[in-house]
């Protein structure tokens, strides 16, 4: 255990350190190796990584987080300390070595990285100046979620459910060449089935971005348990790297080092002795400079650190992964933690002014999304006013044309789609940007600098583009609606954080495409319109906006709309079969703008509205309004085009999030155009996007939705199955108005 200071000299004691209980009297070898700090305002990377003064300062750096980390969890009594902290030496090696700009895979690494934002001193952005600042703030509302976020200052990205770091190293590898992106993966995380597929995919597209560098912390255990590949041996392991592409794969397994007889595969290095943790931290700071080294020059690289899960903190293993109520810091175990870990007061001086020089700077003022991506300006783009009533236009065809129209004035502008651009009536993008294959096919639009990028993983495809776009650039997500949902916890995690962040980047957009009334052959494994749900959940949210263009018109002005927007996650819903023109350019653009449009309006007996979410389902209702309207009774059919608009103000929380909209119809508004006598919600998909005019509407209503999916022959067997016809529609209308 560490020599421990009796008497504390206050002025000794670094201002920031206030709320830190234990302190060392001394460290072993500081008088000779921790003399000087290695980096400094004119040095902002260790100049040689052998020199055993950096060797000592990179050991000391793991330490204080690791002391960090225990202290600010145990004053909440909850939190994740154990994975980050046998992490921490290649958290250290990295920052020291100058490469700050990191991601993980594991939202329960949280409060290390909260540490590391500490020392360096980023998070003095939000008031947190010393120690005490950050227990009182951690965990807290306006404080230090429980687990990661970019918006807290000096962090790239956000990290909840695993297996998506990858995803924003991989971003950030694209649209920065010139900087590393080490990203740290668990091995509890590496059962989800996308992290290798994913980079492997994305090096065979891209086989020169290999400036992400991800980093296995191979401990042995996941949340409760062993890990999956706990039982691997290291060339299994190894192998298992090298046969997704990677070139150079370096293990640094602590066990190598051991001189403790610990038992196990997995072992503590904090336990070893002074000389064996120095040799341990030597040839992990050495590697891990020859590995940043290769990754940047090209060559496919991954670092695997084999150590015991919960090293140098409470507890090991499983066990400490999470602190529960009684583990405060009076229990034994995290005060010997804190004890073990405990550094003198000039090693904490020492550990900061080394890490707010790592990079050139604190975090906060030099990892790449704490500015704004300069991008080009797109100016106006040309869009096609298709004459309406005229003959059938696709949707998806006319948003192409657009989509082309962005990549060629963008060169880093990406499109994903899993299930093919082709299939939903979009070749025209492929035919334009090219997809991104190493085999060179005029046939297929392929080749090796294409901008589609087509994995056959909906995660793959989600993950980066939403990083592309939470890292500052323009990105394109096409999915099949019914496929879509493999993608979207990706999706969510970067808008929750685009509603946070401190800087404008450009929304991430998608366009869900063949939705289940065009895929009736295909069955119901291919009609998945509940999707919707989810997005309609999302819309309280703030920032998340849904949209249902009704023809070729109006999704190129949606389209238009989305590129003008900034931290918003915006859905396109649209249809690949030829429908008709309903509506004009600027009526779209009225459209987007309120909400929805009349497309339909005439006086009868009584008033019956018809209130439409989508392109397609207009066919049934179109039809059953003219059978209303020949019998009499007045009839108005309304597009819903954008949801969001339609709420009310204190429905949504849009004054919490960054880039606000404050739009949204007045009720005067609400009740001229949805107003009369018997209102009816019709949407091809889930009723909850309907709930923003069921909400405010005072008439009779009713709601006809989707229910399950079928195989079918056409789409209006479909309609009949789900009790969606024009015939239903007719009889429930008469029925409401009496």
């Amino acid at each position: 255990m560490t020599n421990l200071m009796e008497t504390i000299d206050m002025a000794s004691i670094p201002a920031f350190c206030e709320g830190i209980q234990y302190f060392a009297a001394s460290m072993p070898e500081f008088e000779k190796l921790g003399a000087a700090s290695v980096l400094s305002d004119k040095i902002h990377a260790i100049p040689n990584p052998e020199d055993a003064s950096a060797v000592y300062q990179t050991m000391l750096t793991a330490d204080a987080l690791r002391y960090l980390t225990l202290q600010v969890t145990g004053a909440k009594s909850s939190g994740h300390p154990g994975g980050f902290a046998s992490s921490a030496d290649a958290y250290a090696a990295m920052v020291l070595l100058g490469h700050t700009n990191i991601v993980t895979e594991v939202g329960h690494h949280a409060p290390g990285f909260y540490s590391a934002m500490f020392m360096d001193t980023s998070l003095e952005e939000m008031g947190i100046k010393t120690v005490k600042d950050m227990r009182e703030r951690f965990r807290e509302m306006h404080g230090l979620l429980g687990h990661l976020s970019g918006a807290i200052p000096g962090l790239l990205a956000p990290a909840g459910p695993l297996g998506q770091g990858q995803h924003f190293a991989m971003a950030g590898a694209l649209l920065h060449p010139d900087k590393l992106f080490p990203v740290t993966i668990g091995d509890g995380g590496l059962g989800e089935p996308y992290i290798m597929s994913a980079m492997q995919h994305f090096n065979t597209a891209y086989p020169h971005a290999t400036n992400f560098l991800p980093i296995l912390v191979w401990n042995g255990y996941s949340q409760e348990h062993h890990s999956m590949v706990s039982t691997w041996s290291n060339d299994r392991m190894l192998d298992y790297w090298r046969g997704h592409g990677f070139k150079h794969v370096h293990i640094i397994n602590a066990k190598d080092f051991d001189d403790q007889n610990q038992s196990g595969e997995y072992v503590d290095s904090t336990l070893f002795s002074f000389e064996k943790r120095m040799e341990f931290t030597a040839y992990l700071l050495k590697t891990a400079a020859k590995a940043a080294q290769s990754a940047m020059n090209g060559e496919l690289t991954a670092i695997i650190v084999k150590q015991l899960k919960g090293a140098g903190v409470h507890a090991t293993g499983a066990k400490s992964h999470n602190l529960y109520a009684h583990h405060t810091l009076e229990s034994e175990d995290v005060v010997t933690g804190l004890k073990r870990r405990a550094l003198s007061p000039q090693a904490w001086e020492l550990v900061r002014e080394n890490m707010k020089n790592a990079g050139g700077g604190p975090a906060v003022k030099t990892v790449v999304t704490e500015f704004e991506l300069a991008i080009p300006d797109l100016g106006t783009l040309p869009l096609v006013d298709f004459e309406v009533g005229k003959e059938n236009k696709i949707p998806t065809t006319a948003f192409g044309e657009v989509v082309a129209e962005v990549g060629k004035r963008d060169p880093r502008f990406i499109v994903t789609n899993a299930d093919g651009n082709e299939a939903s009536a979009m070749a025209n993008i492929n035919k334009a940007l090219t997809i991104r294959h190493p085999t060179v096919d005029g046939l297929y639009f392929q080749g090796p600098a294409g901008q589609v990028y087509e994995p056959l993983n909906e995660d793959a495809c989600a993950g980066l583009a939403v990083g592309v776009s939470l890292f500052g650039g323009r990105s394109l997500w096409c999915s099949y609606e019914s496929f879509a949902i493999n993608g979207l916890p990706i999706w969510q995690t970067v808008i929750q954080a685009m509603a946070e962040l401190r800087r404008k980047t450009p929304s991430t957009v998608c366009l869900f495409t063949a939705g289940a009334l065009e895929q009736g052959r295909n069955g119901w494994t291919h009609q998945r319109p509940e999707i919707e749900a989810y997005f309609a959940a999302m819309m309280r949210n703030g920032n998340v906006f849904p949209l249902f263009p009704v023809d070729a018109n109006m999704i190129q002005v949606a389209y238009d709309w989305a590129l003008k927007t900034h931290n918003k996650g915006i859905v396109i819903t649209a249809s690949k079969t030829p429908l008709p023109i309903r509506t004009t350019l600027a009526q779209g653009r009225e459209a987007m703008e309120k909400g929805a449009i009349t497309l339909m309006d005439s006086e009868g007996k009584g008033k019956v509205v018809f209130a439409v979410t989508g392109d397609m389902v207009l066919l049934p209702v179109l039809e059953a309004a003219e059978a209303l309207k020949a019998q009499g009774k007045g009839v108005r059919v309304v597009a819903i085009v954008n949801p969001r608009r339609l709420y009310r103000p204190n429905d949504v929380l849009w004054n919490s999030v960054s880039q606000p909209d404050d739009k949204f119809m007045d009720d005067a508004s609400f009740e001229a155009m949805f107003g009369g006598d018997a209102l009816i919600g019709v949407t091809g998909g889930p009723s909850a996007m309907l709930e923003p005019v069921m909400l405010r509407s005072k008439s009779n209503r009713d709601v006809f939705c989707w229910k399950r999916g079928e195989t079918t022959a056409n789409p209006n067997q479909l309609f009949d199955f789900n009790g969606m016809n024009a015939k239903a529609m007719t009889e429930r209308a008469l029925s409401l108005l009496g």
